[in-house]
């Protein structure tokens, strides 16, 4: 019984953990480098030119009265050029709303120095991104870019160094005020309206916020935006479900195994019963019953303690501190610091996939053997 309650409780603990690391992947995608759901132009996700921008904001006054949006901001991605009092650099801008971006993303709350933006004129960088431009906090830099009415340039103050421990925001990330963005881009409005919404309801409010939307605007969820990272996170759900039958054979093997010794060490105590009048068929089908009920038991036993374990690392960040040590020895892993489980009801039928083969094993093998048994011969057993 001990062991179904283990393999049972292995089973559920083991897939939160796998599913949850997946979305926890994602969901750091989301809150570092896109949007749990993102509004823009159909035009614009095809082609991320700011003159694909929004050509009306209107709509946006109704989406935080959708079911499950938090809030709406307004943000401006555009190219521009970098420029220190040593070094240029291609970057990819971030134009936001300091207040909405504080309630959408991580980032104003990763800052290795200084402060997050308070108004125009400011920009916050990625750490590896300031030292490579050799660029501190309270110094100048000047932001070049190719506006809708021809070329202008902006200098801005460096007010903060953003740490996350992701090497795609730490080396590329710059981030200025809304107005500033329009100001060097020409772009009157937004590039895209992002939403924040609980984790695990970006699918559904992509759909409820659509029906809202003008045509030739979009809604997508995060899951449609991760670009490659969508094929890593199916790829290790493939080796999982390989680690997976593989840890399920060695579970069956091993409930099997308990239950069959358990047979062998009451041969002498089953001969008794058989010399007592006992039918073989149903010593047989005791020892068959007995084994049901004990895997039974322990399955609901284990369901019971491998939903709890799910559910504690689905509310608290447990497994946030080891994979934020990981990521700050491989920052290229890009390992979130925050990393949740999952609980599916789907568990219980995986575990029961298991505990099943493992009853068909370990009831009928030891019930034959009990079955088979010669009285005189079991009862001068050791």
């Amino acid at each position: 019984m001990v062991v179904v309650a283990y393999a049972t409780f292995f089973t559920i603990v083991y897939w939160s953990f796998v599913d949850g690391y997946a979305e926890s992947v994602v969901q750091s995608y989301a809150r570092y480098i896109v949007a749990p759901v993102r509004i823009a132009r159909d035009a614009w996700f095809v082609d991320p030119d700011p003159e694909n921008h929004l050509t009306d904001l209107g709509f946006a006054s109704s989406l935080p009265g959708v079911f499950q949006v938090r809030s709406a901001t307004a943000r401006i991605q555009f190219p521009a050029l970098l420029q220190s009092a040593y070094v240029t650099q291609g970057v990819e801008v971030r134009g936001v709303d300091p207040e909405g971006e504080v309630r959408l993303s991580r980032i104003p709350g990763k800052l290795a120095e200084g402060r997050w933006l308070a108004g125009p004129g400011e920009v916050v960088l990625g750490k590896e991104l300031a030292r490579r431009i050799d660029a501190r906090v309270g110094e100048q830099v000047v932001l070049s870019a190719g506006s809708l009415a021809g070329p202008q340039a902006l200098g801005l103050k460096v007010v903060g160094l953003a740490s996350t421990g992701i090497l795609a925001v730490d080396e590329t990330a710059v981030i200025i005020g809304l107005d500033d963005a329009r100001r060097l881009t020409g772009v009157p409005t937004a590039t895209t309206i992002d939403l924040d919404v609980p984790r695990g309801a970006e699918a559904a409010v992509a759909r409820r916020v659509q029906a809202l939307l003008p045509d030739g605007v979009t809604a997508r969820e995060v899951w449609e935006l991760v670009g490659p990272i969508k094929t890593d996170v199916e790829a290790n759900k493939a080796f999982a479900h390989v680690m997976a039958a593989i840890i399920y054979i060695f579970a069956a093997l091993a409930v099997t195994t308990t239950v069959f010794v358990s047979v062998m060490e009451r041969t002498r105590e089953l001969g008794v019963v058989a010399a007592l009048g006992l039918a073989p068929r149903r010593l047989g089908l005791l020892v068959t019953l007995e084994a049901l009920m004990a895997c039974a038991l322990g399955w609901l036993i284990g369901i019971g303690a491998g939903y709890a374990g799910a559910w504690v690392l689905s509310r608290y960040n447990i497994l946030g501190p080891v994979f934020a040590a990981v990521s700050a020895s491989t920052p290229s892993a890009g390992l979130s610091d925050e990393v949740y489980g999952a609980v599916r009801a789907v568990y219980a039928l995986y575990s029961g996939m298991v505990i099943a083969c493992a009853v068909a094993l370990s009831a009928l093998l030891p019930g034959r053997r009990a079955a088979r048994l010669r009285p005189a011969e079991a009862m001068r057993s050791e």
